[in-house]
Formats: C-alpha cells, sequence, structure tokens
C-alpha cells in the first residue's frame, strides 16, 4: 500500500480536457502506515484542502443548463461510508481514505425525510418531495397531501407536478434511467399521480379504483409526459397483456404480462427506438437516436453483483447511453437517475448486494462526470431515505468491511460482524441463543447480516440523508432543509418552474453567465497558490 505524497497537487477538468497543475515537484512515496506517523502529512493533506475550499469561495452562478439527479434509494450515510470503504478495497487499498464520487462534490447538506403522515418514510412520498416541491403521505407519488392512499376518489385536484415536466415544458430533453422497474415508486413521483405506489398496472389495481376512473402507472407513463426522451430499467410485464410471455423468459409465468386492458404499451410507444438487451442498448449510435425505451427485465434490474454482463447493461453503462442522447438538444437536459436496488438489499438484510449497488451509483456518478462539465451541469446525489443499517465493533483499520469485529460479545462470547441492522430478516435463534457466525459464511453475497429485531423485511431508518452538490448555483444546497426544497433548487439554477425572474435580462434574453468566466478565476486562483 505505498501511495504518492506530495506537498499539493490540483487537478481540475475543462470540458471533458484534463489540466495538471502542479504547484511543487517535491515528491516522494512513503508506505501508508509509515506517512501516518508523520505529522507533516496530516498537515499537508489540510492546507491542501483548505486551499481547495478557498478556491469554492468564487461561487459557480451560471445558469444550469443540464440538472442531473442521481438517487440511492436507501442510501444512508451509514451506507454511503461502507460504500466508501468497500470502493477501496475492492481496488486493494484499506478504504477508508477512498474517495467516492460524490465526496468530490464541494458542497454537502442534510435533507430531512419525514412524510406528511409519517415519521419514518417511504420511497413514495419522499419521491414527489424531490422530484415535485411537495411534501406528501407515504405511498402515494405526484400527488399533494390531501390525497389518501388507495382512495381513488381523491386524487383529482390533488395533482402535483416534477421537474422533469417543468424541463420538458422549457424546451429541455428529459430521461430516467433506474435499476428498479420504471414505474417503481422514484421514477413514477417524476411522470404519475397515483394514490397508491403499487397500482404498476390495471392488473394490480382494485376493480373499484379502475371503476372511479384511477389509471394505473404504466399507463400513465405512456400518457402523461408522453415525449418522455429516455426511459431504461425494468418493468416489462407492466407493459403487456396478462399471460403474453416475456421476450426474454418465455416459459417463466410469474414474468409473463400482467395487463388486464389488453393493451400492449411498448407496441404504442413508437416514437422511437425499443431495446430490451445490453447488446441491442450499446449497439445504437446516439447520435441517430431521439427517444429510446429500454426495459432490460420483466420487474427489477438484477443485483450488481449478479447482473449477466453479457445480456444486461449496468447502471453505469445507461447513464453514458442516457447522456449521449439527451446532451443533443442545444436547451440541455434534465436526467433522474435512480441506484433503486440498494434499497432491496437492505430490506432483505443482505448487505453485501446493497453495497455494490451504492459503487455502482458512485461509478455512474464518474461517468457522468466525465460526459458533462461542472460549468453548466448541475449534479445533485442524495438519498430518498436511510436504513436500520449500520457498522462498528471497534474494527481495525482496513478490516474487510463484511468481516468480524476484533472482539467477541462479553455477554454471549460469539464473535459478530461488523455490520450489523436495526431489524430484519437476518434474525437467528439456534438452540435458544444468538447464531455464531464464524460457523457460517458471513462473506457470502446473500448472506443476511444479524439482526436485533425478527422481520421479513427490514426497515427504513428515520434520520436525515446526506445531499452533495456540484455545478451551478450548488452552494443553494447547504445547512439542513425539508426534502422537498431540492427541485426548486435545481429548477432555480436552470431558469425553469416558478423561479425565472432572475434569469431574465432587460432585454428580455436569457441572462447566462459565461463559463469562460469560471475558467478565468479558477487560473488566477491557481497561479496565486503556487
Amino acid at each position: 500500500h505505498c501511495l504518492l505524497f506530495g506537498r499539493f497537487d490540483l487537478w481540475n477538468r475543462h470540458d471533458g480536457m484534463l489540466a495538471s497543475l502542479k504547484c511543487t515537484s517535491t515528491w516522494f512515496i512513503k508506505p501508508r502506515c509509515s506517512r501516518e506517523k508523520d505529522p507533516q502529512f496530516w498537515n499537508t493533506l489540510a492546507q491542501q484542502t483548505l486551499k481547495e475550499a478557498l478556491m469554492q469561495q468564487k461561487l459557480n452562478q451560471n445558469v444550469a443548463k443540464n440538472l442531473i439527479l442521481f438517487l440511492g434509494d436507501g442510501m444512508g450515510v451509514p451506507t454511503v461510508t461502507a460504500a466508501r470503504i468497500l470502493k477501496g478495497q475492492l481496488k486493494g487499498q484499506s478504504g477508508e481514505e477512498t474517495q467516492l464520487e460524490m465526496d468530490k462534490f464541494p458542497f454537502v447538506s442534510l435533507a430531512k425525510t419525514y412524510n406528511t403522515n409519517a415519521q419514518v418514510p417511504d420511497s413514495a412520498g419522499t419521491a414527489t418531495a424531490y422530484l415535485c416541491g411537495v411534501k406528501a403521505n407515504e405511498g402515494t407519488v405526484g400527488v399533494s397531501a390531501a390525497a389518501v392512499r388507495s382512495q381513488c376518489n381523491t386524487t383529482e385536484g390533488n395533482e402535483v407536478t416534477s421537474i422533469l415536466k417543468w424541463a420538458k415544458d422549457s424546451g429541455k430533453s428529459v430521461g430516467i434511467v433506474t435499476t428498479t422497474r420504471v414505474n417503481h415508486a422514484t421514477p413514477s413521483a417524476a411522470y404519475a399521480h397515483s394514490v397508491d405506489r403499487d397500482w404498476y398496472s390495471d392488473g394490480e389495481m382494485p376493480p373499484e379504483a379502475l371503476q372511479a376512473g384511477c389509471k394505473d402507472i404504466a399507463r400513465q407513463l405512456m400518457e402523461n409526459i408522453p415525449n418522455i426522451d429516455v426511459i431504461m430499467g425494468g418493468g416489462r410485464k407492466y407493459m403487456y397483456p396478462k399471460n403474453q410471455s416475456d421476450v426474454e423468459y418465455p416459459n417463466i409465468p410469474k414474468h409473463s404480462g400482467t395487463r388486464k386492458d389488453g393493451r400492449n404499451l411498448v407496441e404504442e410507444w413508437i416514437k422511437g427506438h425499443y431495446v430490451w438487451n445490453k447488446k441491442q442498448v450499446l449497439s445504437l449510435n446516439p447520435n441517430n437516436v431521439d427517444y429510446l425505451l429500454g426495459l432490460f427485465e420483466p420487474g427489477d434490474l438484477t443485483y450488481e453483483l449478479e447482473r449477466n454482463s453479457e445480456t444486461d447493461p449496468s447502471l453505469t453503462e445507461m447513464v453514458e447511453v442516457a447522456i449521449k442522447i439527451l446532451r443533443k438538444n442545444s436547451n440541455g437536459f434534465y436526467l433522474l437517475v435512480e441506484g433503486g436496488r440498494i434499497d432491496h438489499g437492505h430490506h432483505e438484510g443482505k448487505a453485501k448486494q446493497a453495497l455494490h449497488e451504492a459503487v455502482e451509483m458512485d461509478r455512474a456518478i464518474g461517468r457522468a462526470h466525465l460526459l458533462t462539465s461542472i460549468h453548466d451541469t448541475l449534479t445533485v446525489v442524495t438519498a430518498d431515505h436511510s436504513h436500520m443499517f449500520n457498522f462498528g465493533g471497534y474494527t481495525h483499520r482496513g478490516n474487510t468491511i463484511f468481516g468480524l469485529a476484533p472482539m467477541l460479545s462479553d455477554v454471549d462470547q460469539k464473535p459478530f460482524t461488523s455490520i450489523l441492522y436495526g431489524n430484519g430478516p437476518g434474525y437467528k435463534l439456534v438452540n435458544g441463543a444468538r447464531e455464531n457466525v464464524s460457523t457460517i459464511d458471513f462473506e457470502e453475497n446473500n448472506y443476511q447480516a444479524q439482526a436485533a429485531v425478527p422481520l421479513s423485511m427490514e426497515t427504513h431508518g428515520g434520520e436525515d440523508v446526506a445531499v452533495f452538490a456540484k455545478g451551478p448555483l450548488a452552494h443553494l444546497l447547504h445547512g439542513v432543509h425539508e426534502q422537498n426544497y431540492i427541485p426548486h433548487v435545481m429548477a432555480y439554477a436552470a431558469c425553469i418552474g416558478q423561479n425565472r425572474e432572475h434569469c431574465i435580462a432587460h432585454d428580455g434574453t436569457a441572462a447566462l453567465k459565461p463559463a469562460l468566466s469560471s475558467i478565468a478565476a479558477l487560473l488566477t486562483v491557481t497561479r496565486f497558490l503556487c
């Protein structure tokens, strides 16, 4: 573990080009364990960080041409920290000192996640907050708190629109990329108005709701905002007539179509390209694609650890395709990206699955960085809620994140893993006592970490979540805010939605601030520091 160590080295990216601005040529190599014993190491690191922080005092106040929201479903702060360690350990490092891509964002705040009727929220009410700018009841998407879950007659008049629609109405291209069903809670709040998040197709709706005129979420995806430019994720079966065999799993009934109205929504989606596997999507030339619908599984996509890399695209690959299509619009774009299965891994008590999902989403964040510019793209990374997940036990530096604590319980004299859940399916008793984890493979992909309270599914956590931001007006995401504040900031930065007065010059044109001014300021500060 020998790492390069120098007094100061600043890397900055300008429109896809890397400029290395070295302020010193004093370099030397020391083993990590040795250099960390030297106070100079920590002092130099802090001084470097201080200089970089001073550069952030020149705030980016450009208009955001592009907006990207990365949503890690269930990615609470403990998950972020554990994913950071895992990312480093996957590269052969101890892990704690590693930087996630989101760690590099200059502005970080906290969001309060409660729903209007719930102290500990769900993914539907929270999605309505960070997409529509309005807090809502749990289990509802795209409707205000005046709507009651599962009561169809409370829908009309209580619909709220999302930032995806605000962006589309302003002339931007818009896209949704998710590792869950495209009509799952998070993506559905971008386009649907439903008092029940589980109404994926009319096959999941009660007869009285259909008779009262409520529409299923898959149908709303096709009808409410019919010109969404890019849609990628899972959820094929909700688009096809009941019992129609799936193209990839023709002999598995549970993957067959679920629609009772007989509609084939994929066939009705005739605007552009439809793909259902990795080869098809990666063979597309983005310059020749204006609209793309990609449905890669009947339900949710498989976990990253179990993904067939020959047939199924990764989240990073989907994000790259989406951006290359959307950025062709001279007016810019809005893209919602969900790492949705972080949440599922935690619910199942499978921390290894959850953390690998988080690392993959961070990889997608890095790819988006290479395809966009910080001068005209506001990127926000956050979570909808947390989980009853944590890790501890006085583990030593570099201890595998999935490993044992270096001590036995002083109560039952048995070992325990660093990762534990407050509740969930990992609660197990053997002969009336806690299971001895040393007798099982606790680093197996689907190992369910021990939990304090037995539940068939682990629950969400209620604490605040982090909000990472970079790009134009990212500094407005600071301190502690309500979760519904997020889309208002993003809309303000992009001059869409309800706050646009600040964007209009006296002659009636958009008052865009040139990105070159930021570059010039950066070079000036760098010269001063060197």
